[in-house]
């Protein structure tokens, strides 16, 4: 292996420019050496600002793959290109960073964890909200016996009128979904990890097409068109888990509500609770009296590396590429995206069966 790892962009649109690349170009360990979009003249942009002396555009995924001095390859395409790009990467040798969700379907999914586990590399997938502040310090609590036994969840990830109208968010082709496999991934991704369970029992679900029809509605980034508007605007499950707990979980684009959380969720337990509504809060009992505490993230509370506050998305990065360098499992497991992939695929069958789905 190089000096630096050589790394591959897969996909150059809003993912890639806010997340990845920003990301990636602030760690000393790697470089950005080809960049790859069907519209060349995005992978030509952020070459130029991201990569390598030596940096190659290519609008063929491909041609990156072939490349045998590349190490990593990050998959940042719609959905319905997520496996397809992964298991060929990973098939070439490559370790692998798939943008969430894992992939359009669980089937595909399930194929994901199969090819990283023939092929012996990594494969991670983009939950950053793992990485947070508030999610390292809340499962840190958890694993020290904070919550004990958490039997109750509730996933949250709802907006009030914040549709993504660009790209190919509503296309249900290439999505497979709109909030709930956009959105809801995260917080579900999120609450499964703190709990430490996934293994789901049954699975209820109904998603709505509601507002979606609205001519000229308000929307944060600008009305949408009712006729292009082909997934859900809002998605709700119940989740029974095989030890008993139960999970929650709510998801929407456009709702009528004033009660709006993204990527947050709320645990209950035998020995206390937990939220992340409005901060951090713990509540409970103690000594026959009921507490709540809100816990300060602010810079006491916050992980620093090399002197900055660093940021969820930049600890991602590092720590991914920490994994591959130091030979260690990545923090989010492909078999754990899987069951996420699972689970709202089963959400989705429910809703369109009006029937319980039932897991082995």
């Amino acid at each position: 292996m190089a000096d630096k790892l050589r790394i591959g962009i897969i996909g150059c649109g809003g993912i890639a420019n806010g997340k990845h690349m920003p990301s990636l170009s602030r760690l000393d360990t790697v470089e950005m050496v080809a960049f790859c979009d069907i519209i060349e003249e995005k992978a030509t942009t952020a070459a130029a600002k991201y990569g390598s002396a030596d940096a190659k555009v290519y609008t063929d995924y491909k041609k990156v793959l072939a490349d045998k001095t590349i190490d990593v390859v990050h998959v940042l395409t719609p959905n319905i290109s997520h496996a397809e790009i992964t298991i060929a990467a990973l098939e070439a040798g490559k370790h692998v960073m798939c943008e969430k969700p894992m992939a359009k379907t669980a089937a595909d999914a399930r194929l994901m964890v199969a090819a990283a586990k023939k092929s012996g590399k990594k494969l991670t997938i983009g939950y950053q909200s793992r990485h947070r502040n508030d999610s390292q310090y809340l499962k840190q609590a958890i694993e020290d016996g904070k919550l004990g036994e958490i039997y109750y969840a509730k996933a949250h990830a709802v907006r009030r009128r914040a549709v993504p109208t660009w790209g190919v968010f509503l296309d249900e082709e290439k999505q497979g979904g709109g909030p709930l496999i956009d959105i809801g991934t995260h917080a579900l991704d999120l609450t499964l990890w703190l709990m430490n369970n996934y293994e789901p029992k049954m699975v209820v679900g109904n998603v709505y097409h509601k507002l979606s029809q609205k001519e000229n509605a308000a929307n944060a980034w600008g009305p949408w068109d009712p006729k292009k508007f082909t997934v859900e605007d809002s998605a709700f499950g119940f989740i029974t888990m095989k030890n008993g707990a139960t999970v929650s979980l709510d998801a929407s684009w456009a709702l009528n509500t004033l009660q709006v959380d993204e990527a947050k969720c709320t645990l209950c337990g035998t020995e206390g609770g937990s939220d992340m509504l409005g901060g951090l809060r713990f509540n409970g009992e103690n000594y026959g009296r009921l507490y709540e505490t809100k816990v300060d993230l602010g810079a006491g509370g916050a992980a620093f590396y090399e002197g900055k506050a660093e940021t969820d998305t930049d600890r991602e990065a590092r720590l991914w590429i920490e994994c591959i360098l130091n030979d260690t499992d990545p923090v989010v497991l492909p078999e754990q995206a899987c069951v996420v992939s699972e689970l709202l695929e089963a959400i989705y069958k429910s809703a369109a069966t009006g029937q319980p789905v039932f897991f082995e």
